[in-house]
């Protein structure tokens, strides 16, 4: 299939252009870049050096395509939509602009009235685990926000269960988060060591968090920026409306989970990786996740590590256009991580 990528040169670009240069049933066209067009992509993406000779142009110069991943900046994609549904008969955008179900809460969360309210149904949300049979054959699908992803893949199976009273969800995120624009809260000397809270109230990916787990419960979410580049790790703090064993959170989580190609259940007896751990998700599409009953409470702790560009972002798009197109669903997503790293 020939593929082109709108904005290759960010971060999760970059990911896009690595996973998609190995996939065998692709043959990448095009990658725009307005700051960097016409020089190679490897003078951005250094990693990909002796691999591709592609260089970058301007989004005003594609050709039509048959599938047109978009890692354009939120509000850059909704503008433009036309343009870009008349190059390809399949779009992936992995910005913000097509993840909510309807405008007032687009507008509620992004503090701004969506351009083309009337196209927001068009998009499936891209979560597989969630909406595989609805991804079959999709023309249209919205990357989930990477924060979004691993707190609904944490809680999913507890909410479907009706078993929350409440949960409290603190995020702790590396810095490719923010993007490869630099500012002064990436500045080294600002950046290097920190333990920063950065959002403790008001992220805007609690709104897909609420509609994806679609029920009337409290969800609290605070995110805090550590010294790690790639990847984050969520911890759900869940207070249970009943009491649960560790033979019970077993069963449900492989109830949900236990096909998943890329979830993995991850609660050691002993060892130092008894628990997910973001460092070894890195450059995967995998998603760890584990749990602790609080013997003294109804508190059950849920961690989810996954890499903020992989299953955040690049891998779970092309996860989602594996889906889309009927090919295997791990399809050039194989890479397991290192360890060490």
């Amino acid at each position: 299939m020939k593929v082109s990528i709108a904005g290759g040169s960010g971060y999760a670009g970059g990911d896009l252009l690595r996973i998609l240069l190995f996939h065998p049933e692709v043959e990448i066209v095009q990658v725009t870049s307005e700051r960097h067009a016409g020089k190679l992509v490897t003078t951005v993406h250094p990693n990909l050096r002796k691999l591709t000779k592609l260089k970058f142009c301007p989004a005003s110069e594609l050709e039509p395509c048959d599938v047109l991943f978009t890692g354009l900046p939120h509000g850059h994609v909704m503008g433009r939509l036309a343009e870009f549904e008349a190059l390809a008969p399949v779009l992936i955008d992995l910005s913000a602009d097509f993840r909510m179900n309807n405008s007032d809460d687009y507008e509620k969360w992004y503090g701004k009235p969506h351009s083309c309210p009337q196209h927001l149904q068009d998009f499936v949300y891209g979560i597989p685990e969630l909406h595989r049979e609805q991804m079959r054959g999709a023309k249209r699908i919205s990357g989930a926000g990477c924060n979004a992803t691993a707190t609904i893949l944490a809680l999913h199976p507890l909410f479907s269960e009706g078993l929350v009273e409440s949960t409290v969800v603190e995020v702790k995120a590396g810095s490719s988060q923010g993007g490869n624009a630099s500012s002064d809260a990436s500045h080294h000397p600002e950046r290097s060591g920190a333990v920063r809270s950065y959002k403790p109230t008001g992220h805007r990916h609690l709104a897909e968090i609420h509609q994806e787990l679609d029920a009337d419960i409290p969800v609290h979410f605070s995110a805090t920026s550590i010294e790690m580049v790639r990847g984050l790790l969520a911890t759900c703090h869940v207070f249970l409306n009943r009491q649960l064993t560790d033979k019970d959170m077993w069963k449900l989580y492989r109830k949900y989970y236990g096909d998943e190609p890329f979830i993995r259940i991850v609660k050691e007896r002993s060892g130092i990786h008894r628990y997910p751990e973001p460092k070894l998700v890195a450059g995967s599409n995998y998603c760890d996740i584990g749990f602790e009953l609080d013997p003294h409470s109804n508190r059950l702790v849920v961690m989810c590590a996954i890499d903020n560009l992989m299953k955040g972002a690049a891998g779970q798009a092309v996860q989602a256009f594996n889906i889309a197109h009927g090919f295997e669903e791990t399809t050039g997503l194989q890479f397991p991580g290192l360890h060490p790293v």
